[in-house]
Formats: structure tokens, sequence, C-alpha cells
């Protein structure tokens, strides 16, 4: 069930990056920008790309980070 929430995902969003700021609207509200970025200071949050001062992520990497969260905290 959980892998077709994370194809929805990626079959709904219109873009192939997510700007952090678009996170919260992108997961329906379960990822949080501020927690992707104290994610990224320490090395534990998905792949991201910066483009001057923005910092986003490819949109199929942020659904597989997502994807992997949910695998290990499911095992917990």
């Amino acid at each position: 069930m959980q892998k077709d929430i994370f194809k929805e995902l990626l079959r709904s969003w219109q873009s192939p990056l997510v700007a952090r700021s678009e996170v919260g609207r992108f997961s329906g509200g379960l990822l949080n920008p501020k927690t992707l970025a104290n994610m990224d200071c320490l090395g534990v949050g998905p792949e991201r790309v910066t483009i001057g001062r923005k910092v986003s992520y490819k949109t199929a990497s942020l659904v597989e980070w997502m994807r992997a969260r949910v695998s290990q905290q499911k095992g917990k």
C-alpha cells in the first residue's frame, strides 16, 4: 500500500525538483522544511540540489528517501 502512495507522489508532482520551501505541500504536511534543513546539516537528508541560495531535492530522490525512512520506522 505504501508503495502506491509514493508512486502517486511522483505522478502528481509536476516538476523534477521539489523546493525545500515546498516540501510540506509535496508531502501533505508530513515533512517540514526546517526538519529537512537540520537533516541536511547532519548529512542524513535526501540528496539536494542547490541553485544560488535555493535548496531543492530531486523528486525521485526525495520519494526514495521518504520510502526508506518508512521502512526503517516500520522495523522498530
